[in-house]
């Protein structure tokens, strides 16, 4: 399968970020227990950052305390002590509504209109803060502690949020006044405003509600689960086990049928919006309001080939089509639209990478507009990532992207007249918060082998540093190697190699550590959690391998797509031309002592490389799926079609098919909790192995989720890994 390394490494260049620290006797060495027994090793970046509506105020949490940043001095100052928000906290959340708040990024707060109150959302107990009294007045409880969505009207006169699965609103300013339920579910199976799983996962579907600009209406998604069917997650803690059903459509399943709806804010009979979709097989990712009578709405057709805009009419749900994206593969899963003020901007892959573009419709007369595509905001070899700000008003977008190295990222700006600025400098990543009405913007800069720095910037340019850390300072901090390798169809494969001390001959026994699949680039000039295990793996004696194969993201439609109907293979072939690089480049690396692990796609990955190669001797995979019939329809079905359409590629693809062909040592990771790839998928995996009479090891978790977070479990779990890797991989291979 691997190619001449000649051939394979086109380039061998200097680290990702800065020449490597000096080694010291004054550093200490990395271990697990300092990475996550007492929580990040570099602290807590501050964090909920978030503008008041007028600008004025940045505010963040940090250290229990909510800070209140002045954009226009840079000083800071506590808004709300500890103490006070220690008063507000309700009981403690469970192990899911603690993974969905941080995986979900769930506001804890949020400003009201008048940019004299907040309201804090304190699992499920809602608080309105008085900024000019400090005091707290408790207004309402949704009843949940994640997925209640609590919001302010537009004009700071009523609060909505979910409870029982419907949409219901508090009229302030009147002690007493009862909560109104608005859109109430009719049934356990019925969704008004609330957002489910699989769309909160899969489509980033964020709030499935949103107030009419003049607070007279609301117009919401519907969700009927009724078809859907449910999975039993099991807690076997209590002494009586406990059971919760989560509805989770499986590829060829149904989804939840969806309907969009416009209701008053005093209730009563919706509204829906009548569009031409199929009822339990399209989405709808996102909507909103164009004006206080209009409605604009997106759909995504099942296969994910046709994406679609419609205007609708609030009144009567009358509903037309404003612009359509088609692709014959699949559309990038990036579902954001901005309308407003006779402007649409969107950003598509059309022209073979994401870019931005800017369409008009007739801001007069939406109801009977279509759009029209004024220009391609941003064109190049290179990728937009996230839409930051649109200012309609302005005409301005505020953007990230990758131009200038494909391993880094920088904010931009650009007009809707095609003139472009570049926003940060300096080498490494960056990532933005910026002020609803422009004046200034929060940049997030890390890299490589530098921690996370937050600066205050205004406009102009001008930045100062509020948050950064010293802690690394005292750890020794190894740099990795670059190494870029041609792929079979000549694309430049990027990845990096953390070499540890000593240079033997064959002597170095090398662990790769790829994700591989859609979406996530892994290979990047930033600050990363992976990099502190490798610096113990590095501690250790082992070498450790990150590469984007064909299929991650970042990197362009025809780098993303080649995972269409291909789930293993290309992969894989892409993975061992980078071993097989790195091994010609490193003769210290021992080609006999090479291991694998991966967590999610990458737990799967470690799977299918372990059966479809024999050159590995141990793996630790954590949290995979290894039947793709198992996990959601709508992330599978995107690169897999349904299973009626590609049944050849569920078998081969999947790896319990596969299992009898094991090879190496495996340590088998899951959490019971999981409601992202359930426990099924190594349950059933073991099955085979068993049949197989196939030696493994396994490490559950109880209660815990897809992130198995916590720093007693992550320092258990990591700890297991490295001994796995000790006891397996360390050993010379017997002559």
């Amino acid at each position: 399968m691997s190619r001449p390394a000649a051939f394979l490494l086109s380039a061998l260049v200097l680290s990702l970020a800065s020449a490597p620290l000096p080694a010291q006797s004054a550093k200490s060495p990395l271990t697990v227990e300092k990475i996550f027994a007492n929580g990040p090793l570099i602290g807590r970046p501050p964090s909920g950052l978030t503008w008041s509506p007028d600008g004025k105020h940045l505010t963040y949490l940090d250290g229990g305390e909510l800070v209140d940043l002045d954009p226009a001095t840079g000083k800071a100052h506590v808004l709300v002590s500890r103490a006070k928000l220690a008063s507000l906290a309700g009981a403690a959340a469970s192990e899911t509504d603690r993974d969905h708040r941080d995986r979900y990024n769930m506001a804890n707060y949020l400003w009201a209109p008048d940019a004299a109150h907040l309201m804090f959302d304190s699992n499920g107990r809602l608080w309105l803060y008085d900024l000019h009294n400090g005091t707290g007045v408790e207004i309402g409880f949704t009843g949940t502690a994640s997925g209640d969505d609590p919001k302010f009207s537009p004009n700071g006169q009523a609060i909505s949020f979910i409870r029982d699965h419907g949409l219901a609103v508090i009229r302030l300013g009147s002690p007493g006044t009862p909560t109104v339920q608005v859109a109430p579910a009719p049934g356990p199976a019925i969704l008004n405003g609330q957002v489910d799983w699989v769309y909160e996962e899969e489509l980033e579907t964020r709030s499935n509600y949103f107030w009419s600009p003049d607070s007279k209406s609301l117009a919401y998604l519907q969700m009927n689960e009724a078809a859907v069917p449910e999975y039993p997650i099991t807690d076997w803690i209590p002494t009586h086990a406990k059971v919760d059903s989560q509805r989770y459509p499986q590829p060829g399943d149904f989804n939840p049928s969806v309907r969009v709806g416009v209701v008053s804010l005093n209730g009563g009979k919706t509204v829906w919006v009548k569009l031409p979709i199929k009822d339990g097989q399209d989405y709808i990712p996102r909507f909103g309001w164009v004006d206080r009578k209009t409605l604009w709405v997106e759909t995504l057709t099942r296969d994910h080939q046709h994406r679609n805009l419609y205007f609708a009419d609030a009144a009567s749900g009358q509903a037309h089509s404003v612009l359509q994206l088609a692709d014959d593969k699949f559309i990038d899963d990036g579902y954001d639209v901005s309308v407003g003020q006779g402007s649409i901007v969107l950003a598509d892959w059309a022209d073979g990478h994401n870019h931005l573009y800017l369409y008009s419709y007739d801001e007069r007369d939406p109801a009977a507009t279509t759009a029209k595509l004024e220009r391609q905001l941003t064109q190049g070899d290179f990728e937009v990532g996230e839409v930051l700000r649109v200012d309609h008003a302005q005409k301005l977008v505020d953007y990230a992207s990758t131009e200038g190295n494909p391993l880094e990222q920088q904010l931009w700006q650009v007009s809707f007249a095609g003139e472009r600025r570049q926003l940060t400098q300096g080498a490494g990543f960056h990532t933005g918060n910026f002020a609803p009405q422009g004046g200034g913007f929060v940049d997030r800069e890390s890299a490589t082998l530098a921690p996370p720095t937050l600066r205050l910037c205004a406009e102009a340019g001008q930045c100062n540093v509020f948050w950064s850390t010293k802690a690394m300072e005292s750890y020794a901090l190894r740099a990795p190697q670059r190494l870029e390798v041609k792929a079979q169809d000549g694309s430049t494969l990027y990845a990096t190699l953390l070499l540890p001390e000593g240079k033997d001959p064959a002597s170095v026994p090398l662990i790769v550590n790829p994700y591989g699949g859609p979406g996530p680039q892994t290979v990047a000039n930033r600050w990363g959690d992976a990099l502190l295990f490798d610096q113990v793996l590095a501690g250790h004696g082992f070498a450790v391998l990150h590469a984007d194969n064909r299929g991650t993201g970042m990197r362009g439609r025809a780098f993303a797509q080649a995972a269409y109907h291909n789930f293993g293979p290309i992969q894989l072939e892409d993975q061992l031309a980078v071993v097989d690089a790195a091994l010609a480049a490193y003769p210290q690396l021992d080609p006999k002592r090479l291991g694998w692990w991966g967590w999610s796609w990458g737990g799967t990955f470690t799977l299918y490389a372990l059966s479809h190669s024999d050159r590995f001797r141990a793996g630790v995979s954590v949290a995979p799926v290894t039947d793709w019939r198992n996990y959601d329809s709508i992330y599978t079905e995107r690169y897999m079609s349904q299973p009626g359409d590609f049944p050849q590629g569920y078998k081969d693809f999947s790896v319990v098919n596969s299992a009898a062909k094991l090879k190496g040592r495996l340590l088998l990771v899951h959490g019971t909790g999981d409601d992202n790839v359930h426990i099924e998928n190594s349950v059933q995996y073991i099955q085979k192995l068993i049949e197989a009479q196939i030696p493994y090891d396994l490490q559950i978790y109880p209660r815990k989720t897809h992130s198995i977070a916590g720093p007693d479990v992550r320092t258990h779990l990591y700890n297991r890994i490295l001994s796995h890797f000790e006891q397996y991989l360390k050993p010379a291979p017997a002559q």
